[in-house]
């Protein structure tokens, strides 16, 4: 079936543990230290983890009264974003050494389409071997890497050797490699469809290839097609490199839950700063403004309002915010506020016509 699909060389370059990484970069005396970046206070929650704090179960998206929990020694960091996208953009201006066909998927990693490379190297390996090289010498930062025909096992592959390592998947390999791929290392299947697919008796690839098409439809969805292609080493999806932005946010967690609107207000005033000044550093502007409120039992509300013009100045930000909270009266005490711009002007970006896709013979250099 392979051999009659359109085979891409296909890099998914991950970076390791990025901001607990440039923390330890930025100051050596955190270096071989278990480390949490954000996650102080009562409320915090973390954003990422040294190595030496994931030893002892720490992770990101933990609340970081469970993280000391599980490392006393753990010590936190004050996250700063203005630094890790200034060393990511000089991440992706090395990518882009090597092709245009780069697609982010955030700060810390993305796909890179070398099919056809500005180096003329018929070697995928070769070519991230060389990125990462020039990510450690050049920045002082590791990255791990996947090697594949399509993004999907390049996906998979980048998490197979962490940190700093590559595992390349041939084409003649794949197949076997998912047939044996234990099913949570399937990237789209999270936690819930893996405990539901145990359930099921579907631990492995192969177990997976078992089921037929209609089979995962009734009982996984709309996901149920996905999972019938990907184990079959289907994935069509190209590296897109005008990935258009089709929101922007900022919120806040609370040491204290907030039962006063005048404090809140105090608080999207803040948010609403940040969300502007986001907006304007990516020259972007819009339409619909929403209210994300958090209350203390977690229960989640959102409000919505859309402008007939584009915004992205803070006073209207606020505003609106402020509009949107008086609204209607809130539930509970609240833990959570955030803002968030969607309906953005580069929805209204043409998007560059696609590639076509290039077949290739199975082995031809990987």
């Amino acid at each position: 079936m392979l051999a009659n699909l359109p085979i891409r060389k296909i890099i998914h370059v991950d970076m390791d543990a990025f901001y607990a990484s440039v923390e330890q970069m930025d100051n050596p005396k955190l270096k071989g230290l278990p480390i949490a970046v954000g996650g102080g206070g009562k409320r915090g929650v973390i954003s990422a983890a040294s190595y030496e704090a994931r030893k002892f179960g720490v992770k990101s998206a933990m609340s970081g009264t469970l993280a000391v929990k599980l490392c006393p020694e753990l010590i936190f960091v004050r996250p700063n974003y203005e630094r890790y996208s200034e060393i990511s953009k000089r991440i992706r201006d090395i990518f882009f050494d090597y092709t245009d066909l780069v697609e982010p998927l955030s700060l810390d990693e993305a796909y890179l389409d070398v099919t056809h490379n500005k180096k003329g190297n018929p070697s995928a390996s070769l070519i991230a071997q060389e990125i990462r090289d020039r990510i450690f010498n050049d920045i002082g930062l590791t990255a791990s890497a996947g090697i594949s025909i399509n993004k999907f096992i390049a996906k998979v592959a980048s998490d197979y050797n962490k940190p700093n390592g590559q595992k390349t998947v041939n084409p003649e390999e794949v197949l076997e490699f998912l047939e044996q791929l234990d099913i949570r290392k399937f990237y789209g299947v999270g936690k819930v469809t893996a405990e539901k697919m145990y359930q099921k008796g579907i631990f492995t690839g192969a177990d997976l290839k078992q089921k037929s098409l209609e089979y995962l439809d009734n009982n996984f969805g709309k996901s149920g097609r996905y999972y019938y292609y990907i184990v079959r080493g289907i994935h069509n999806s190209e590296v897109k490199p005008d990935r258009i932005r089709k929101s922007l946010a900022a919120e806040r967690t609370f040491s204290e839950n907030l039962s006063s609107e005048v404090f809140m207000l105090e608080k999207l005033d803040h948010i609403a700063q940040e969300v502007s000044k986001r907006l304007h550093k990516s020259n972007v502007a819009g339409k619909t403004i929403t209210l994300k409120i958090k209350y203390s039992d977690f229960t989640l509300q959102t409000r919505s309002k859309t402008l007939p013009y584009f915004i992205s100045d803070k006073s209207v930000i606020l505003e609106t915010a402020k509009d949107l909270l008086y609204q209607e009266k809130l539930n509970n005490s609240v833990r959570l506020l955030g803002i968030s711009l969607s309906n953005l002007n580069t929805e209204d970006q043409k998007k560059s016509p696609e590639k076509k896709s290039v077949s290739v013979q199975l082995k031809f250099g990987f």
